[in-house]
């Protein structure tokens, strides 16, 4: 791939906008799409071009990726009349940064095949500030091949890229790294709500306990929203939600048992059932608030 990749991307929302940003200060003659035509602002602000559709965006293209929120916007994006299939140039390299099911992910792989395209998966972990400072995690399914071509993309947004395995495997992977991250933001809810009952100075022992094997990346990066109750979404409970019911099906239909899991699937379930959907992800801790009668903004 040459060192001037032309870059169709679609979706630029808390994380494609940077993503975008990212790669056309790199070099990259990007093309943007988002259905809210505000959202290509930065990009065009650094020196990428806004396009007025997907048709637009992916024509010509050498490289098409995506950052959309579920399987049925990939699906739409993908096969729609106007949508990538119908309008990238063959033989392009589509790279799907959403976290949607697997088994959607093989599907669009083979169809992609079929049509003449390559096609990789490629989740990230990281969040809006991995986004931003182009540290994302990027966990890759699709062939070896594809993924060294792709690697010069992966690279400039991310800051840990591995191939994992076949298409898919990168949504796979993704479901569980879900899985962990809300098993972890739940563990340190309830521990903070714990500490405030007993009085503690929460700032301090959350330090403490961040250098001991309690210690994790959600820790490190949650707590300051935690302790300061703000919860500007770096990634929101809807589509954390959503993970959660990717990994409780993918792990049901392997006969794979996940109770830890499954509670923490139906924590979030309850979290979001109170409107906290829109919320960063670390506003789990308002669900462990609730359940314990320590409110204090005067919501139930």
């Amino acid at each position: 791939m040459s060192s001037a990749t032309s870059i169709g991307f679609i979706g630029l929302g808390i994380m494609g906008s940077p993503m975008s940003v990212h790669l056309a200060t790199a070099g990259h003659p990007v093309a943007g799409y988002d259905f809210d035509a505000a959202k290509a602002e930065p990009l065009a602000a650094a020196g990428g071009r806004a396009a007025t559709s997907v048709a637009e965006a992916v024509a010509g293209a050498d490289v098409v990726c995506a950052m959309v929120p579920d399987s049925p916007d990939v699906v739409a994006l993908m096969r729609g009349a106007e949508g990538v299939f119908a309008h990238a140039k063959p033989g392009a390299l589509i790279i799907d940064f959403s976290s949607i099911r697997p088994d959607v992910t093989a599907e669009l792989a083979e169809e992609a095949r079929e049509r003449g395209f390559r096609y990789l998966d490629a989740p990230v972990s990281g969040g809006e500030a991995g986004a931003r400072n182009a540290a994302l995690s990027i966990m890759v399914g699709g062939s070896a091949d594809d993924f060294q071509a792709a690697k010069q993309i992966f690279d400039i947004v991310g800051g840990t890229v591995v191939h994992v395995g076949p298409n898919g495997a990168g949504q796979t992977v993704k479901a569980a790294n879900q899985l962990i991250v809300a098993a972890n933001i739940q563990a340190v809810s309830e521990a903070l709500v714990f500490l405030e009952a007993y009085g503690v100075d929460t700032k301090a022992a959350l330090e403490v306990l961040g250098g001991g094997l309690a210690g994790s990346k959600v820790l490190e990066q949650k707590k300051e929203n935690m302790l300061g109750r703000s919860f500007q979404p770096g990634f929101r409970i809807d589509l954390h939600h959503k993970d959660m019911g990717i990994v409780t099906a993918a792990a049901r239909e392997a006969g794979v048992v996940i109770p830890l899991g499954s509670l923490v699937a139906q924590l979030v379930a309850a979290t979001r059932a109170a409107g906290d959907g829109g919320l960063d992800h670390s506003a789990l801790l308002r669900g462990v608030e609730r359940m314990s009668g320590r409110r204090t903004d005067g919501q139930a």
